[in-house]
């Protein structure tokens, strides 16, 4: 039975009254309780990255402030407190960088074709350019290629994936890389659609992200003797026990533009407003100690961030895809190596690309909500978790209405790429363990989760896209040690992750290309890999009363052979701190996938050979290249390969 708040006509209107409730509440700790301080610190950093080949990829400035003020008993509570996290920044890279990511970035672009060696965006097959070397080409009478050069002008674009490998013969197209009040083209209405003021100064915006966190907390002792503990406001929930995998810790959304994958958790998760309530039994004939909690996220929904078209950071250059798509859908756009594998094409709106983002309105049947069971038995500390959430990665399904590029028919066309953005409801059950092994002096962390209701692409289905259950694990092992030759008095921490991921309902074939030994063509199905594994290390030191502390971490994906190395070295003194890292990135980088330019949507014109003898259907024949699916193969870090980068931070704690 779906349940209706009626009160709530939308829920930009709650969150402005929660808000103000807090800042009410706020108001009243500071004049009822002017005898109880408030708690105030905070920091002011400066956080600058150079960018191999690129130069400054960031100069952010930031404030923060923390507050956390005792308001007394109140209604069977005590310790009532009223806590908040403040945060604002400014980027100056889009001012001090423009060229490569502000509202100077892109320049014309020409798109790779096997036939001419490249041609200008705006001039492959199909162009109405008298300047194309395809100019009054032979085409079907009722074709309606040719790209909206008028929208979509040969200015301020990169070609897709250009930082990371060549074209070499596979799919490319351009994608606009400027801020989108400047540059409109590819922004996905409520997706990724940042203005450069958003970009510059990104926790100001409609989610009000400065406020990084304001709840009340607030404690009762039951007749039982339970200790019953609830906060409710905008906050971060934790679950979880290991680093960087997010395996249990799934409730809040991550900012990956902030820096991709390598701040911390803390830094870039994205908090909610969400209720926390847990009732804390203490130790019982069985468990030295048990509690409950239950959660419900009652904010919009919020996907996560993963940098759109422009922005330095941008997890598995994603965001490039989704504009470039977009825009394609949009104005048209020039495709490289399609027409027979080797021209380049000129599509029109409405053919390929992505249509648009159906990112869910705020309802009740939208909000997530999940308990966890968390205790120690025998000195092993475990938990029990389930969560119900939207997923807060993007699924892109096909089987959306286009328009025959030959023909200019309107239908759904299967295998054909053109996609609208989903969110589909996810269900996670897992839990985690902790225990500590005296005989060889080491702390082990489990976790693992399994997962129903995930999208993977798979190019094997006729909508491009097939559902799976997910299993993840992740094993942590932490050791001190003492090196005696090196630091006689302080022990090194060493500190060991290995994370996992198997799909369970994966499909991957060998192409009929492949078959018969085709160069390009490869394997059909899910890029993603059935079973993938990343590693850390991390190896931590301490000098001079602790103020002084170089470490190097390490992570490699082994399915994806690429990894990073990133040595540091941090000094704190009084109440400044200096850090600085270096991100190294080694290994294979970009990886190779179908891209359907075989797939023959729109038979029989698109039809090759192997569709033919099989009576003109529409299917994966396999022929492939770096985009747009190789960069699931490649991952995260495969994905960042040339985003080598030297980085310094200061901070002043106050």
């Amino acid at each position: 039975m779906k349940v209706r708040l009626h009160y709530f006509k939308n829920i930009s209107v709650f969150k402005k009254k929660t808000a103000l409730l807090g800042g009410a509440l706020l108001l009243a700790s500071t004049s009822s309780y002017a005898n109880e301080p408030a708690d105030i610190s905070g920091f002011i950093e400066n956080a600058t990255s150079v960018r191999e080949d690129r130069g400054l990829s960031k100069f952010r400035n930031t404030l923060q402030l923390e507050y956390s003020k005792n308001i007394g008993n109140f209604a069977g509570f005590y310790d009532v407190s009223i806590n908040g996290t403040f945060r604002a920044s400014y980027d100056g890279v889009y001012d001090l960088n423009d060229d490569e990511f502000g509202a100077k970035a892109g320049r014309a672009i020409n798109i790779e074709d096997q036939n001419f060696g490249s041609v200008p965006h705006g001039q492959g097959l199909g162009s109405t350019n008298p300047d194309s070397p395809y100019f009054g080409a032979p085409l079907p009478p009722g074709h309606v290629l040719g790209v909206n050069i008028t929208n979509n002008p040969n200015s301020g674009m990169i070609v897709l994936g250009e930082n990371l490998h060549a074209t070499n013969g596979g799919v490319a197209f351009g994608v606009p890389v400027r801020p989108c009040d400047v540059d409109s083209r590819g922004c996905i209405n409520g997706y990724m659609d940042k203005t450069e003021n958003e970009l510059r100064f990104s926790e100001f915006n409609d989610n009000l992200d400065f406020i990084r966190e304001l709840y009340m907390d607030a404690s009762m002792d039951l007749d039982s003797g339970t200790l019953f503990n609830l906060k409710v406001g905008k906050q971060q929930i934790v679950w979880g026990r290991t680093d960087l995998f997010r395996v249990l810790d799934i409730i809040n959304p991550v900012d990956f533009s902030r820096n991709n994958i390598y701040d911390e958790l803390e830094d870039i998760r994205i908090p909610l407003w969400s209720i926390a309530a847990e009732w804390q039994y203490g130790a019982n004939e069985t468990f030295d100690d048990i509690n409950l909690q239950l959660v419900w996220v009652f904010d919009e929904f919020r996907p996560n961030n993963l940098g759109q078209g422009g922005e330095p950071n941008a997890i598995l250059d994603a965001g490039s895809f989704f504009r470039g798509f977009n825009n394609c859908w949009e104005n048209g756009c020039t495709v490289a190596n399609f027409a027979g594998g080797a021209a380049a094409t000129d599509f029109g709106p409405g053919q390929i690309g992505i249509r648009q983002a159906n990112v869910p309105s705020w309802s009740v049947d939208n909000t997530s909500y999940g308990f966890k069971i968390e205790g120690v038995y025998q000195d092993i500390g475990f938990s029990v978790n389930a969560f119900s959430y939207l997923s807060q990665l993007p699924s892109l399904r096909g089987g959306i209405e286009a328009t025959n590029s030959f023909t200019g028919e309107k239908d759904v066309w299967p295998y054909l790429i053109a996609f609208d953005i989903e969110f589909p409801r996810i269900n996670m059950f897992g839990g985690s363990l902790d225990f500590y092994s005296e005989s060889i002096d080491s702390a082990f962390r489990v976790e693992s989760a399994y997962t129903t209701g995930e999208e993977f692409a798979n190019t094997l289905k006729p909508r491009l896209f097939s559902e799976s259950d997910v299993f993840r694990w992740v094993l942590g092992v932490d050791k001190n040690i003492f090196i005696r030759s090196i630091n006689a008095n302080k022990a090194f921490l060493v500190s060991f992750q290995t994370f996992g991921q198997h799909i369970l309902d994966h499909e991957l074939e060998q192409s009929i290309g492949t078959d018969v030994g085709l160069p390009g063509f490869g394997f059909v199905g899910m890029p993603d890999w059935k079973d993938n594994y990343i590693s850390t290390l991390l190896f931590k030191g301490w000098w001079l009363n602790d103020s002084l502390s170089p470490q190097i971490l390490t992570a490699y994906d082994w399915r994806a052979k690429s990894g990073v190395i990133a040595p540091s070295i941090d000094w704190i003194k009084g109440n400044f701190r200096f850090t600085l890292t270096a991100n190294i990135k080694f290994g294979d980088g970009a990886k190779e996938f179908s891209d359907c330019r075989t797939c023959n949507p729109f038979n029989p014109f698109t039809a090759t050979p192997f569709h033919t003898a099989e009576g003109g259907a529409s299917f994966d024949a396999g022929l492939g290249g770096f985009e747009p699916l190789g960069r699931f193969r490649a991952g995260p870090i495969g994905m960042a390969n040339k985003e080598s980068e030297l980085q310094v931070t200061f901070r002043y704690s106050f």
